[in-house]
């Protein structure tokens, strides 16, 4: 395959990976700094804990995501290390829903104390979103053996 036919995808992936390291980088810092209520101020240390390990298996999953790509322009897609990338976005991604599943408690008290049920349906969007982006990697990890293992059997038969 031409190099560089998946360069598109390598900028999405950069490009999705800044907003995310600027809102860790400044966002949750003045969201600590700055709470909107300060009476449940204790109640947002956890929730930005939780938000700042969720970065850690996001950024991993986009980093395998950028080597996936690789692989694809040296015409390795269809081999054991596409398998493996897809394999560990699989669970990255389920470590970001099940941080968000930790975190969801907290933000049911927040809304509690601020009569804001909206909340607890916003901080149920990453769980579902990481749940289907697991899902689509696990899909795609076994469509990918099998077709690796096919194409085994096809080079051993003669």
């Amino acid at each position: 395959m031409k190099q560089g036919t998946t360069l598109f995808l390598k900028i999405a992936v950069f490009i999705i990976g800044i907003p995310v390291l600027a809102v860790c980088i400044i966002g949750l810092y003045w969201l600590v700094r700055n709470p909107a209520n300060p009476d449940f101020a204790h109640l947002l240390y956890p929730i930005v804990i939780g938000m700042f390990l969720s970065a850690i298996p996001f950024y991993i999953a986009l980093y395998q995501a950028f080597r996936l790509l690789s692989y694809i322009d040296r015409a390795q897609a269809f081999s054991q290390i596409s398998v493996n990338a897809l394999k560990k976005i699989k669970f990255c991604a389920i470590a970001v829903s099940t941080l968000y599943v930790v975190i969801l408690p907290f933000i049911y008290l927040v809304a509690e104390q601020d009569d804001a049920p909206g909340l607890i349906i916003i901080g149920m969007v990453p769980i579902f979103a990481s749940m289907v982006i697991a899902v689509f990697a696990a899909v795609l990890q076994r469509l990918l053996q099998e077709a690796i293992d096919i194409k085994s059997e096809n080079d051993l038969t003669v």
